[in-house]
């Protein structure tokens, strides 16, 4: 019979392993029990600590991502690596790697919604003094992660309290800011974390996870809890560890998304595309409708929430689309036109320009190009038609062809983005904004895991809130189910009981 390993065991285990799977799988479930009761103020005092080992190997880290830059670059250009995953790879693009240390902050310093969990496993618990002063993301009642309290009967309460999932599986390819940003989350949330990067990021992986690894022997945390896979040739047999692992998170490319949902058992959480779509009604503000195309399009190409297809109603040809494509075609954006957009803009843009224009094929409506492509297609709604006709066509094309990311729409009219964001069917549905603002950081969220399309735990943007599921408690004093029920028994009370 296997004998689990201890807590003093678990914590001997340094996070950057090369394990057997299965030792790693169960080190990490272990782990995950202990983080899951360990009291918030050394759970932020692990996230200060990985921040301030990170600052320190600033130096080193950016030294290593360069290496892997230059042996990508090479790889580029023998047409063996995207361009898109070469900048997903770039830790020294402006902003990147102060925004990865910021999120470790904002992490930390977010609300805990497992408060309640915490009292009842440590009676003296008094909670976080550290709460996070933007949004929340739960839109519903919650009290320290106390989310339903109901009376069953006299002396029979029932109690729905948030908890951490478990054990969290990363796969991701580059994007090797994604090992801060996840061992963040997960230590804040009660996760244990098992992670494995692709190899065009291996030197940045070594890196950073090194210093993750040297910050989380000076703290609570165990360091099973975050364990950094090193070995080779692992992720198949990771997949298999269903006893132990609850959830795989996969981040990079649709090959990679697709082949783990195909090769587990363990629920798979994230998106396959980022194929995102703006819809311009005619009553649109023109100049927004330019600033709005040119971040979703332009801000980062490669990112999964830039906008691919830009739908324009027929009316506002030529109201709208010229400064638009006159400004893409300005920072070198590639415009790939529908006949009737094309046709309009021969007639109203310079010939410099309309040279420029290129015919759209029905394919262009369902690629991810992550490069600086656009394509437009025309909603041509039937003649005097009402104006929510335009928006269900518009919707149509969406829910046709979108991956369920983010789409947006842009229009002063606030019943028609109302019955857009009702329609689409979409993680993210947006009104009058750039789509590169599904993210969670920006959000509020102070990072993310990724994005969702899921339709079942959490979608859109992953952060705190969607890697903590619930648990039902309840308290009795001696009530059995056979004391209820029938023309002799007692009946329930049900009654909903404040939460405060």
């Amino acid at each position: 019979m296997s004998v689990l390993p201890n807590v003093a065991e678990i914590k001997k285990t340094m996070s950057l392993t090369d394990s057997s799977p299965a030792q790693i799988a169960k080190a990490a479930s272990v782990a995950s029990r202990n983080l899951a009761t360990l009291p918030s103020a050394d759970r932020n005092n692990a996230l200060t600590a990985i921040h301030q080992s990170l600052l320190q190997a600033k130096e080193s880290i950016l030294e290593a991502n360069a290496r892997d830059l230059n042996l990508a670059s090479k790889a580029a250009e023998d047409g063996q690596l995207s361009q898109s995953v070469l900048k997903r790879l770039d830790l020294g693009r402006p902003g990147k790697w102060d925004d990865m240390l910021q999120g470790i902050l904002d992490v930390r310093d977010l609300e805990d919604s497992r408060e309640h969990l915490l009292r009842m496993v440590h009676p003296s618990y008094e909670g976080s003094d550290q709460t996070y002063s933007g949004l929340t993301e739960s839109t519903e009642p919650q009290q320290d992660g106390l989310t339903l309290k109901t009376l069953l009967d006299d002396g029979l309460v029932l109690e729905r309290i948030t908890c951490p999932i478990g054990v969290l599986l990363i796969i991701f390819e580059a994007r090797p800011e994604v090992i801060a940003n996840i061992a963040a989350l997960a230590i804040k949330s009660g996760n244990a974390a098992i992670l494995k990067g692709g190899k065009e990021s291996t030197a940045s992986f070594h890196a950073i996870s090194s210093a993750i690894s040297s910050a989380l022997t000076t703290t609570a945390v165990p360091n099973a809890a975050i364990q950094l896979v090193t070995t080779r040739d692992v992720i198949a047999s990771l997949l298999e560890c269903d006893n132990h692992i609850d959830l795989v998170i996969p981040r990079g490319s649709n090959e990679l998304v697709r082949y783990v949902k195909a090769s587990t058992r363990i629920p798979v959480l994230g998106h396959a595309d980022g194929l995102c779509h703006i819809y311009i009604h005619p009553d649109a503000e023109p100049d927004s409708c330019v600033r709005i195309l040119l971040d979703s399009k332009l801000g980062y190409p490669a990112a999964c929430n830039s906008v691919e297809t830009l739908l324009i109603h027929q009316d506002a040809l030529r109201s709208h689309l010229p400064a638009i494509v006159s400004a893409l075609l300005e920072k070198g954006c590639s415009i790939r036109c529908d006949d009737t957009s094309k046709h309009s803009l021969l007639t109203s843009l310079p010939t410099d320009k309309s040279a420029l224009l290129q015919d759209a094929v029905e394919e262009d409506y369902d690629t991810e190009f992550l490069s600086p492509i656009l394509a437009i297609k025309t909603v041509i709604a039937p003649a005097n038609a009402p104006e929510d006709v335009a928006v269900s066509l518009a919707v149509a094309h969406i829910n046709a062809h979108s991956s369920h990311h983010t789409d947006a729409i842009l229009t002063s009219s606030a019943s028609l983005a109302q019955q857009f964001q009702a329609s689409v069917d979409s993680a993210c549905v947006f009104w009058n904004t750039s789509t590169r603002m599904a993210d969670g950081m920006r959000f509020g969220f102070g990072t993310e895991v990724g994005i969702s399309t899921n339709k079942i735990h959490a979608r859109g943007p992953v952060g705190l809130e969607g890697l903590c599921i619930y648990k039902y408690a309840v308290s009795g004093n001696g009530q059995v189910a056979a004391d209820y029920g029938g023309s002799v028994g007692k009946k329930w009370k049900h009654e909903r009981l404040s939460m405060d």
